[in-house]
């Protein structure tokens, strides 16, 4: 084999190394982020993790209603939404900043 193809080689590998290198960046920022979800003003908040996991929700007192469990429990799910959504655009904003927009973590 010619020394082009080593070179080739040893640059692929390198790629291949600053790409592992930054999606562990992207990751570990992604582990440390925390976003909060909000729902009917307020009444809602459910706050996830870069893994989309939950952290902590909080409903207000004045938002439970024994007549309107449904009420409830549509305000939880669009809080949720809310929340998922922003995560996956944080995680849109640090792949593209990282020029991988391909990029799935």
């Amino acid at each position: 084999m010619g020394s082009g193809y080593l070179k080739k080689k040893k640059q692929s590998k390198m790629f291949q190394s600053q790409i592992a290198n930054m999606q562990g960046e992207l990751q570990t920022k992604l582990d440390n982020l925390e976003v909060t979800g909000v729902a009917g003003n307020g009444l809602v908040t459910i706050t996830l993790n870069g893994s989309h996991e939950m952290k902590r929700i909080s409903i207000k007192p004045e938002c439970v209603d024994p007549e309107d469990i449904e009420g409830l429990e549509l305000l939880i799910k669009a809080a949720h939404k809310d929340a998922s959504d922003k995560v996956a655009a944080y995680e849109a904003e640090l792949a593209s900043a990282a020029g991988l927009p391909f990029m799935n973590l």
